[in-house]
């Protein structure tokens, strides 16, 4: 029988934060988009957009310590189960869209398009191929670029096991986790951009490995605190962090401050109970929460050939498109989403996952693991991670 996860309190479905994901998805689709627009104002909040990748690098450590911490620091972990759940997390999708992206090059090479030639760079087929590209070992940003995130999310998988060593040890001391990580985000984000001249927040192939770090750390030790004792007032805190967050964005505050909001609103979230976190909690919130992911990988695919079409038909060219035609585009990407998700990613993760090396057999048909548990022994959440 399939055991509940080892944590003092709590579910462990955590709801809320499985819809967080949609809404940092939603604000890394419009930031993506926004070019395409014909306004001429940049906002400071959707310029902020790329910093929707960070929100999901905290609540990826989160989630994983929810699921796998007690696990890793009891050494009941089985890393290799770890490694191959979390690829089939990610690897299907990204493959597909991978050459998805291949295909909608060459034949838009056929067709006499013009086409950005880093789009597909052959020499960084291999690293995308293996999802290192983010470690520095692609010479280029080919292919489908937001895929250099997910290449960053297997660098902390594969280094998990750092993470929850150090986090374990400091599961009895919280608040000194929590106030080392949030500080070490500004300190990491001040001395990168003095040496490499440009934000950390805004690096992708070169250094996404390293931009992953400080919010996942930081993502990990906000749980600590999570599981040491319910929150007092976790709505309060959830609430009043996300308009703190939307007012720094507005107001292009540092990232630093907007990335230590992000994660205190995610630690909110987290302590809200499923029956009172009213909409972040209902099943349509849930559903976008649980097709984020499609949504961040097909937004650049979509983007490539919505646009060109739109463009096109309404003999917008270069100038941007009337608004009506671009929330419609904005729009057709959950639609497109949905569908990959239906079709790729969930039945592909249940492939794999059923056929991961090792794997007994069940005996019997009626006791068979479940199709989200990706260590044995453990439920894990139905918060996507």
């Amino acid at each position: 029988m399939t055991a509940s996860p080892p944590e003092l309190h709590g579910p462990a479905d955590l709801r809320p934060l499985t819809a967080l994901r949609f809404l940092a998805a939603a604000w890394v689709v419009v930031y993506a988009f926004w070019p395409d627009l014909d306004v001429g104002v940049l906002p400071h909040a959707v310029a902020k957009g790329y910093l929707g990748v960070e929100v999901f690098f905290v609540l990826s450590g989160f989630i994983l310590c929810h699921v796998y911490l007690e696990a890793f620091g009891t050494k009941r972990s089985d890393y290799g189960g770890f490694l191959w759940a979390r690829l089939a997390r990610v690897y299907p999708l990204h493959l597909f869209t991978l050459f998805g992206v291949i295909a909608l090059g060459l034949a838009a090479t056929v067709a006499g398009m013009s086409l950005n030639a880093s789009v597909l760079d052959w020499a960084s087929l291999p690293a995308n191929l293996a999802m290192v590209h983010a470690w520095g070992l692609a010479p280029e940003a080919a292919f489908n670029h937001p895929s250099w995130s997910i290449s960053a999310e297997w660098f902390a998988y594969l280094t998990f096991p750092v993470f929850a060593a150090v986090a374990w040890r400091m599961r009895d001391r919280p608040w000194i986790a929590v106030a080392v990580t949030a500080a070490f985000v500004p300190a990491i984000y001040l001395v990168f951009q003095a040496l490499a001249g440009f934000p950390l927040t805004q690096a992708t192939i070169q250094w996404g490995a390293l931009r992953i770090v400080p919010c996942f750390a930081y993502g990990c030790a906000l749980y600590l605190l999570y599981r040491r004792a319910p929150l007092a007032r976790p709505a309060a805190l959830a609430a009043v962090s996300a308009l703190a967050l939307a007012a720094s964005a507005a107001l292009s505050a540092p990232d630093a401050l907007i990335v230590v909001l992000a994660g205190l609103m995610i630690l909110g979230l987290a302590g809200i109970p499923n029956g009172r976190a009213g909409i972040m909690a209902s099943a349509p919130a849930v559903y976008l929460g649980e097709i984020s992911y499609s949504v961040y990988m097909v937004c650049i695919p979509v983007k490539l050939v919505a646009v060109t079409v739109a463009a096109r038909l309404t003999g917008a060219g270069d100038a941007g498109l009337w608004w009506p035609v671009w929330l419609a585009l904005v729009l057709m990407v959950p639609v497109v989403a949905a569908g990959t998700y239906h079709l790729v990613e969930r039945p592909a993760r249940g492939w794999l996952r059923a056929r991961r090396p090792g794997l007994a057999k069940p005996t019997s048909p009626t006791v068979s693991p479940t199709a989200n548990s990706p260590v044995e022994g453990f439920q894990a959440p139905k918060t996507i991670v």
